[in-house]
C-alpha cells in the first residue's frame, strides 16, 4: 500500500496486492522504563507502546517522526490534535507536524504539545531493526479523561497502520 502524502490514507497502486509480508507491529506492556524514561512527564495518565520489527536502515528517528505525523497521520491527524485534542501546534520547519521537538538522542525524538486540559508526549525509537512509538498523555484538567479515553481507543487501533504505512511510505520529509 502506498500513502499519499499528506492525506492519512493509503491506497493500492493499480489495485496489485503488495508481495511483501507487512511488518508485525505489537503493543508492548508493561511499557519498559527505558521508554518511559525518554519522556519528562510526570505521573502520566496515560501510557502506550507499539513497537514494529523491521526499520528502514538509515532512517533516523526524526525522519520516522516526520514520515508518521506529517505524511500518514496527514490531515487526519491534524484534526485529531488541534480539533478535538486542541493541541496547540505551529507550523515551521524545526516542529514535526506542528509538535515541538523537545529533545532527542541518536535513536530517539520526544515531540510535545499542548491544550488546555491535557499535555501530550510523542517519542519515537528507532533502528535498522525497530521502530517503536510511545504516547504519554497527562491529564491537566478533568475533562482531558472523557476526551482521551474514548479517543484512546482509536489511537489503540489506528497505531499499528499508522507505523506499518510510514514504513511503506515514500516520505516527501526526508528531502526537507
Amino acid at each position: 500500500m502506498n500513502v499519499e502524502p499528506g492525506t492519512g490514507s493509503g491506497t493500492p497502486r493499480g489495485g496489485a496486492q503488495e508481495a511483501a509480508e507487512p511488518p508485525a507491529v505489537r503493543r508492548q506492556e508493561p511499557v519498559p522504563e527505558q521508554i518511559r524514561a525518554l519522556s519528562t512527564m510526570t505521573d502520566p495518565s496515560y501510557v502506550d507502546l507499539f513497537t514494529m520489527s523491521g526499520g528502514v536502515p538509515g532512517r533516523s528517528p526524526e525522519q520516522w517522526a516526520r514520515v508518521l505525523f506529517d505524511d500518514v497521520a496527514g490531515r487526519g491527524g491534524q484534526f485529531v490534535w488541534r480539533i478535538l485534542l486542541g493541541l496547540r501546534l505551529t507550523a515551521a520547519p524545526d516542529r514535526v507536524a506542528g509538535w515541538r521537538i523537545a529533545d532527542r538522542g541518536d535513536d530517539w525524538i520526544r515531540l510535545e504539545a499542548r491544550s488546555w486540559f491535557l499535555t501530550g508526549h510523542l517519542v519515537v525509537q528507532a533502528d535498522d531493526e525497530h521502530v517503536s512509538l510511545a504516547t504519554f498523555i497527562r491529564y491537566d484538567r478533568p475533562v482531558a479523561s472523557r476526551i482521551w479515553l474514548p479517543l484512546s481507543k482509536k489511537h489503540r487501533q489506528l497505531a499499528p497502520a499508522l507505523l506499518r504505512d510510514a514504513y511503506e511510505a515514500r516520505p516527501r520529509s526526508l528531502s526537507r
